[in-house]
């Protein structure tokens, strides 16, 4: 079974318009035209890596349900492309998983279109032994809603009272999935547990994002992260 990096649907936006947290990469890809498994493992045989462009639409079915977010059936726009292993994985130096998946990068098609957009967020395969597989990314306009998963990083962990009393700090998530328009699409959420004492949490909709961030999540007091306290055996010890 192959091991799977899961993120937003990539975005792909017009060069002269600057998305959040861009990368200095370019991601360069060429047109291919086949697809199937014999294609696709011949092109990880000469070193590269198949991907895949297309176009998906998200719409809520029900109002008062913020989870209700479903994808749209039709595909106006899918586009097969072929990404050098060499690049990826020298990116994947610089910006780590699951960074990458929540980072602008521009991409130029060259052949054919020579078309030069912005490439932002995608996911990764990879097969048992770590090798990649594919890229998956997705086109989307200004303004479209799509869902995605940022990584958290929990900041002012060296100051946490209540880790200084002899607590422990719980990351019980690692992500948070949002329904948000591509060009606000936050590279990740960051988490400041500095004032947390023992018993202190915080939940997921404590984190402060953009206002156009849809929470995907029914129940809002949901912890992220919590201090637990530190019980020890008085009994056990004193026998020691």
């Amino acid at each position: 079974m192959s091991k799977c990096w899961r993120a937003a649907a990539g975005v792909l936006k017009n060069a002269n318009k600057k998305p959040p947290h861009r990368s200095y990469h370019t991601i360069q890809a060429v047109p291919r035209e086949l697809s199937g498994h014999r294609i696709s493992a011949r092109e990880r045989a000469q070193g590269r890596i198949p991907a895949v462009v297309f176009s998906q639409k998200y719409f809520q079915r029900n109002p008062n349900d913020p989870t209700s977010f479903v994808a749209s059936t039709s595909v106006s726009q899918k586009f097969l492309l072929t990404t050098e292993r060499k690049q990826i994985k020298s990116i994947l130096k610089d910006i780590e998983l699951p960074f990458f998946c929540s980072t602008a990068f521009p991409l130029q098609i060259r052949a054919g279109s020579g078309s030069s957009t912005i490439l932002q967020n995608g996911k990764i395969h990879r097969d048992d032994e770590g090798n990649i597989l594919n890229l998956v990314f997705a086109w989307a306009e200004d303004g479209s809603e799509l869902k995605v998963e940022v990584p958290i990083v929990y900041a002012g962990e060296d100051a946490c009272p209540g880790v200084k009393k002899g607590g422990t700090l719980l990351k019980i998530r690692k992500s948070l999935k949002y329904v948000c328009p591509s060009e606000h699409i936050p590279q990740k959420i960051e988490v400041d547990v500095s004032n947390l004492d023992i018993e202190d949490r915080v939940s997921i909709h404590d984190p402060v994002v953009h206002s156009s961030l849809k929470l995907l999540s029914k129940n809002e007091s949901i912890p992220i992260c919590k201090v637990k306290a530190t019980y020890i055996d008085i009994e056990n010890t004193k026998e020691a």
